[in-house]
């Protein structure tokens, strides 16, 4: 791995490509990484912490001291004094523009110091309280169970439409084939909001508004998915699927002991997609549910929306541990994305 990683061309010093690839790869790792490692830090911070100027990476809060005579806690500040020395001083009060200050370790005199002259001192802090708080007042088991139900169920329904509509247009001849796959693929260029209003019509006569089956069964049937497989299903050789009949095997049995398996880099990649378009959908379970106890975790977060202000430090916490369940699912099924793409033709 070091090997790799420190490889070059130059053979006697790094050459300029060498220099030119690195900076490259930093950018995008900084580009990629850079605003999720930022949510992860933010979560941590406190309200206050979150609307500081200038913003600061790292979860910092005020250092405090426990002095002796005194109740509670007491921030420090640098202190530049009147030679030109700095001491670290705790802050009994501020009046005005002076401030009353004292020395941690000898707190019987009092030094009043300019305000300008003093620098407050930061120490790292982890709210911890950003993620424990929530969970006590907020229904996030409620929701997570519900996005939980919701993105694997829709996501098995969304293997077996798709995978079967794919088999039927990739390995069957009938008249008006392509015709049906072009019908098929047109309808990646109807934007969702023309079809809402229709679709949610639909949904109230079926009696599924308020009602996990709305959100799941709507989106079940993608021409994404329907092309990716049936790109994958034709390269698996129709002689398999001839020694197949001639051994007796139905269509259903061709279907699901032999397509089925070979196709499982394509289906392991629409898997990672319907996942992540599930576990992320947002507007159509907003517009379907409107009962709290049927919140997905994503309608679930606009809850830490006010009229008047928005609980950023609760809305970044949530929103780390909504990205851990989908980070899971595409750390065990990455392996299969560049074989299944590669073999489908799909790009980005």
């Amino acid at each position: 791995m070091g090997a790799f990683l420190t490889r070059r061309r130059g053979r006697r010093g790094p050459d300029v490509t060498d220099v030119l690839t690195y900076a490259y790869l930093t950018l995008g790792v900084v580009v990629m990484f850079g605003p999720v490692a930022w949510l992860v830090l933010s979560s941590f911070k406190s309200q206050a912490g979150l609307v500081e100027f200038p913003p600061a990476l790292l979860p910092t809060a005020p250092a405090t001291v426990e002095v002796p005579g005194y109740d509670a806690p007491l921030p420090l500040y640098d202190v530049t004094l009147g030679d030109g020395t700095t001491a670290r001083l705790a802050q009994v009060r501020r009046v005005g523009l002076e401030a009353q200050m004292v020395d941690p370790d000898d707190p019987g005199e009092v030094l009043r110091v300019p305000v300008q002259d003093r620098k407050e001192v930061r120490a790292l802090s982890f709210q911890t309280a950003n993620y424990t708080e929530p969970l006590r007042r907020f229904s996030f088991l409620t929701y997570l169970k519900n996005s939980v139900v919701v993105t694997v169920t829709a996501t098995l329904i969304t293997l077996v439409i798709n995978s079967m509509a794919a088999f039927a247009l990739a390995k069957y001849r009938f008249r008006g084939r392509n015709a049906v796959f072009v019908a098929i693929l047109s309808t990646l260029m109807i934007p969702l909001s023309v079809v809402l209003v229709p679709v949610y019509l639909v949904v109230t006569q079926v009696g599924w508004v308020n009602d996990l089956w709305g959100v799941i069964i709507p989106g079940a049937a993608t021409p994404t998915g329907v092309f990716l497989l049936r790109q994958y299903m034709l390269t698996i050789p129709d002689e398999l699927i001839d020694a197949a009949r001639m051994d007796g095997a139905s269509e259903w049995r061709i279907y699901w002991q032999v397509v089925l398996p070979l196709a499982a880099p394509a289906l392991a990649v629409l898997a990672i997609f319907s996942v992540m378009w599930r576990w992320n959908d947002f507007l159509w379970p907003l517009i379907v549910l409107t009962r709290s106890e049927y919140f997905t975790l994503q309608v679930g977060l606009n809850a830490f929306q006010g009229e008047l202000n928005v609980q950023w430090h609760y809305v970044l916490a949530m929103t780390v541990l909504t990205l851990l369940p989908i980070t899971l699912v595409f750390s065990f099924l990455q392996r299969f994305i560049t074989t299944g793409i590669a073999s489908t033709g799909v790009k980005g």
